[in-house]
């Protein structure tokens, strides 16, 4: 159900500081990511195919030209987008969408362009997962740059074949580690093992959707939906299975229950979880100045139950309690990011989207 957002400012508390949430644009079509330009314009994806341009506070009307045709329908779309670390000298843009196949299939893809001004040029595919039905949902796919200029991608599972996630054949169910032209690294940890795409840094993911490098440690954590519960962040470590659907923290939708990861060997556990579910989507490590008790910390979206969600890590990196925040606005989370300003941003998911930016009130 749509809660139109406040048309003022709105202040919450929380447990460490008084916060204004103030809207940045509204008139967003399901945006799914956000990203900084250096010129202090943002991108927004919206996975009805458009990549966005706000300027100043206003929304473009006018969407980037030149971004390759996606398959808009249920959770497909135009999903994530990030700058290359060196954007400010090749300008390249990269995007994870669902590209049309034959009969009709679809499959998530990796493209790279060079944004000069509002337009994508040079546009081109550097990696195509394996094609699945229509019926089959694609659903999430996020990208994150590590300290090393190493690209990493996560690919969702189909949802009619959950099993894919654990075969190493193809790209579905994994997160994939790409050098930035969309190569293989060459200490990847299956390069050369037979039967295994080289591509793959991690397997048995349900559907990831939110990628984060550790500020201080470079670890790459991922984020993903469980069933009903057993949403998960896992910290990434090369070639370590995740679990999916062999075990699971979560109860599946016949009502039967998984296995938990501590059940059955070969699995690596989550770093967190949760028991029920929160729909978790976005992620990212605070490292700004303008909250300060906040350094370190983690924050997730959260679609169930509409929030922004607060993980403290203790002094040894470990996760203690979880806060709620914004619960009054009623907004499904879709994305969050620190924003160079050193303030959090959110996308909101629907169909009437905005950009939400939170800054001290006090």
């Amino acid at each position: 159900m749509y809660v139109p957002l406040p048309p003022g400012p709105s202040v919450f508390d929380t447990s460490q500081y008084k916060i204004r949430v103030v809207t940045v644009a509204n008139g967003l079509s399901r945006p799914f990511a956000l990203a900084f330009l250096p010129d202090g314009r943002m991108l927004v994806s919206e996975r009805t195919g458009q990549l966005r341009v706000i300027r100043n506070g206003v929304l473009d009307p006018m969407p980037i030209a030149g971004v390759p045709e996606v398959v808009p329908r249920a959770y497909q779309g135009l999903m994530d987008v990030v700058l290359h670390p060196n954007f400010a000298q090749n300008h390249f843009v990269y995007l994870t969408y669902s590209k049309r196949g034959p009969n009709d299939s679809t499959a998530i893809a990796l493209a790279r362009g060079r944004l000069e001004d509002m337009n994508l040029k040079d546009v081109r595919d550097l990696l195509v997962t394996e094609q699945w039905n229509e019926n089959t949902p694609s659903l999430g796919s996020r990208l994150a740059f590590g300290p090393d200029g190493i690209l990493y991608m996560s690919v969702a599972s189909p949802g009619n074949h959950w099993e894919r996630a654990q075969e190493p054949g193809n790209h579905q169910g994994k997160v994939l580690r790409l050098r930035d032209d969309g190569t293989v690294p060459p200490d990847n940890p299956f390069v050369g093992k037979a039967g295994y795409k080289p591509e793959i840094f991690t397997l048995g993911h349900r559907n990831p959707l939110g990628l984060a490098v550790h500020p201080q440690t470079g670890a790459v954590f991922e984020n993903e939906n469980g069933p009903q519960g057993g949403d998960e962040i896992n910290i990434l470590k090369p070639g370590a299975n995740y679990g999916w659907p062999v075990v699971s923290q979560g109860r599946d939708y016949s009502g039967r229950y998984y296995p938990t990861h501590h059940e059955l060997p070969g699995f690596e556990p989550p770093f967190v979880y949760w028991n029920p579910a929160i729909a978790i989507s976005g992620m990212t490590f605070y490292t700004g100045d303008r909250f300060p008790r906040w350094k370190g910390n983690i924050f997730v979206g959260a679609l169930a139950y509409a929030h922004l969600e607060r993980v403290p890590l203790n002094a040894s990196g470990e996760p203690t309690s979880r806060e709620w925040m914004l619960v009054d606005l009623k907004q499904r989370i879709r994305d969050v990011r620190q924003g160079p300003d050193g303030l959090l941003y959110v996308l909101t998911d629907h169909i009437y989207g905005a950009l939400l930016r939170i800054e001290p009130a006090e």
